[in-house]
């Protein structure tokens, strides 16, 4: 008999139907009980937009006030991302946009390509910046025609004194993607431009600012309807610098006249001075980089091969070593920092600083805290430091300088191999190794005997425990280690080592066959400043401010004062802040002792002694510069930098100083490069220069000169261009930087004389 499901059928469908039904119910229940403050949230956050408001950035001031960077509105056309997503709308939108904003459709395309990775994408993408008012009309008025365009008020970052300094002041750029995740964690909008270099960089967080923000409630049609809430931004804090920029821009202008004196020759053979202006010839007719010029009149040397200087690079640093403030830091080739806000096209920005790997030829680099170079014999007063503190000799000590050095630790079968056992003094005028004879500490240094600190190179290396307590001491004068200046990129010296040789000898960077270790001809390349061993200008500069404040290594400052935003103008005067109405969140005018070493008078002061000697003519009543001397230390020897210094007005401030000269690579002598460091010997003048000139000749030829214009400048003998705030940026100019060079070159006039040091 057939059994009728229908029944069971219905019944399980009515209970399949209660079970939905009551799903429904439980859902909508869920939906309108528990989660309905939720939902209501989201729908009134529909109806709320959030506007962010920027703050104004920091500004930063000289030392007097100067200001360096500052702010002004401009206004900046904007584009909503919905309308960007889709590529024919974009297209579309960029052919009608091009001509109002003057712009390419490529370089439109190229900023939004850009900005998906660098922009923020819940905020609309910024796509030209400083447009004029005519052109916001256009476009507001036009508004159907440009969907999701807007324009926005934004802070651009000027330089009224530019270039002046721009590798200390720094520029602003965008987000970059390395660093994106960085910013976004420190609350950073991705469309917001950041310091990219200098104290725009190391100072960003103090001169950011906080961010602001309007909250707004819009109807359905999208219209304003109230504020509701509304934070306002927090402005950067001002940066007071210890820099000086009277000094600084005569510091560029020097740097830089040096240089290109020291590249060019005279075209009138019966005038050529070579020997100041080139680097002679007589061994490798072959030259690198440089120009071969035959002099037929020349009386001193006759018919000769000379090589124009490349002279390519230098910098200088100018410290108070009362505190270690940095009162002018100078890098050439330079920059204008104008360029990175110029809206110029990144084909410009290319064509101005072309990617390179010649160090020559790098613009982007603060060669003051970033340049690895040989230092000469500006290494020498720390060799005799580091000699007398150990006991290793006493002031009194007396070396007969013949000239050449052999080395006494090497076997003589050893040396027959091949291995360098011979090292000698700079050459005279004729040809021969200098010859000083009998010299202590206060000679070696005046003359800047290579053989008296050659024989120190090898006992530090002879001697048990000695080459490491002669890195030691080196670092006890900062060498091997960053400073601590308030810069980004510094870097930190090298002393050698058996881990560093090493490490050079894996990276194939030393000539092969070197052992993996330091030997003897290591350190005593390492006595003269050359071989493995490197420092920056400012390493050495600092080392020279110890010297000369009796023994404080510092930590060297750009940053003055930190001041609470928005410091006033003073009236009356162009870019210039009103700091006796400024409020000062921080000071840094203290020092900041990061070592005290050991200067007893009987190491210290035979080496103030030769250091002054090496700029001070002798005279044979026993005085040198207002210094006397007793009658047994007069024996008259020429010094490196007296010649020089023959015209510096010691009697307004007294100083000591030293030659050096970098060999180069090859040995070549076009190659060598210029050191100077000088400090000043009157407590009440603290200051401290040094200058390094790269392949530019002996040391008292380039960087000497610098110098002794620098602290003539500093003694108010020689007053230097006032400074005046720069003319509009040419966009169109084929340079960096344009071209600035002192008026009146007299003061870095060199002399036709024999020092070869």
């Amino acid at each position: 008999m057939a059994i009728d499901r229908r029944s069971s059928r219905l019944g399980v469908l009515a209970l399949v139907g209660v079970i939905l039904v009551g799903a429904l119910g439980t859902r909508l229940w869920f939906l309108q009980g528990v989660q309905a403050e939720a939902y209501q949230e989201s729908v009134d956050l529909s109806k709320i937009r959030t506007v962010s408001l920027p703050p104004e950035r920091g500004r930063i001031f000289d030392a007097d006030g100067r200001i360096l960077a500052d702010n002004e509105r401009v206004l900046t056309v904007t584009v909503e991302w919905r309308v960007l997503r889709n590529s024919s709308n974009r297209k579309q939108l960029f052919d009608r946009l091009s001509g109002p904003l003057g712009k390419p459709v490529a370089e439109l395309e190229q900023r939004y390509d850009d900005g998906v990775l660098l922009y923020d994408p819940l905020l609309p993408m910024p796509l030209v910046e400083d447009v004029n008012e005519e052109t916001v009309q256009f476009l507001l008025e036009r508004s159907e025609d440009f969907p999701g365009v807007d324009v926005t008020e934004q802070w651009r970052r000027v330089y009224p004194y530019a270039p002046l300094a721009s590798h200390v002041v720094g520029y602003m750029s965008a987000i970059f993607k390395e660093t994106k995740d960085e910013y976004l964690a420190l609350g950073y909008n991705l469309n917001e431009r950041v310091g990219a270099f200098g104290i725009e960089q190391s100072m960003e967080t103090e001169l950011h600012g906080q961010w602001g923000f309007q909250k707004w409630e819009i109807d359905a049609a999208g219209n304003t309807v109230r504020l509701l809430d509304e934070v306002l931004p927090v402005g950067g804090n001002d940066i007071q610098l210890s820099i000086d920029l009277d000094v600084q821009q005569y510091a560029e202008q020097a740097l830089e006249t040096k240089l290109k004196q020291r590249r060019k020759l005279p075209t009138d053979k019966e005038e050529c001075k070579c020997a100041d202006l080139a680097a002679h010839n007589p061994i490798d007719p072959k030259i690198e980089g440089g120009e071969t010029r035959v002099y037929a009149s020349s009386k001193e040397f006759g018919t000769e091969e000379w090589i124009q200087y490349k002279a390519p690079a230098g910098s200088v640093v100018v410290l108070d070593h009362s505190n270690g403030q940095v009162i002018a830091m100078a890098s050439y080739p330079t920059f204008d920092n104008r360029w990175f806000n110029a809206g110029v096209s990144s084909q410009k920005l290319e064509q101005l600083f072309p990617p390179t790997d010649d160090p020559d030829r790098s613009i982007l680099v603060n060669r003051a805290v970033q340049g690895r170079y040989n230092i000469g014999s500006t290494i020498k007063p720390f060799i005799a430091w580091s000699a007398m503190h150990s006991g290793l000799i006493n002031s009194q000590d007396i070396w007969m300088d013949e000239g050449v050095y052999k080395l006494v630790s090497v076997p003589e079968e050893i040396c027959a191999e091949g291995v360098r056992c011979e090292f000698k003094n700079a050459l005279d005028p004729f040809g021969v190794p200098s010859r000083y004879g009998p010299v202590q500490v206060e000679d070696a240094l005046a003359v800047s005997s290579d053989t008296f600190f050659y024989r120190l190179g090898e006992n530090f290396f002879t001697l048990l425990g000695r080459r490491d307590e002669l890195k030691a001491d080196l670092m006890e004068f900062g060498f091997g280690a960053d400073s601590g200046i308030d810069l980004q990129y510094e870097w930190d010296g090298r002393i050698p080592d058996d881990a560093v040789k090493k490490e050079l000898v894996d990276k194939k960077v030393l000539a092969k066959g070197e052992a993996p270790r330091l030997v003897t001809g290591d350190l005593v390349q390492v006595a003269i400043g050359q071989g493995l061993f490197a420092s920056t200008p400012l390493q050495l500069a600092n080392a020279y401010a110890a010297l000369a404040n009796s023994g404080f290594v510092m930590r060297p400052h750009l940053v003055k004062n930190i001041l609470a935003p928005f410091t006033p103008n003073e009236e009356g005067v162009a870019a210039m802040a009103d700091l006796d109405a400024a409020v000062v969140v921080q000071a840094f005018e203290r020092p900041e002792i990061i070592n005290q070493i050991e200067m007893p008078p009987e190491v210290r002061l035979p080496i103030i002694a030769g250091l002054t000697r090496v700029v001070c003519p002798e005279f044979r009543n026993g005085e040198r510069c207002g210094v006397t001397y007793p009658p047994e230390s007069t024996r008259y020897r020429a010094t490196t930098g007296e010649r020089m210094f023959s015209d510096y007005p010691h009697d307004k401030l007294p100083i000591a100083g030293k030659t050096g000269t970098a060999q180069g690579a090859g040995q070549y002598p076009w190659n060598d490069s210029s050191v100077f460091g000088a400090f000043s010997t009157d407590a009440d003048q603290p200051y401290t220069v040094v200058a390094y000139l790269e392949k530019s000749g002996y040391g008292s030829k380039a960087a000497g000169p610098v110098v002794k214009c620098l602290l003539t400048v500093l003694a108010e003998e020689i007053t230097p261009d006032p400074v005046v705030p720069a003319d509009p940026l040419d966009v169109n100019s084929p340079y960096t930087a344009a071209p600035k060079e002192l008026a009146d070159t007299a003061c870095l006039g060199g002399y036709d004389g024999s020092i070869r040091e």
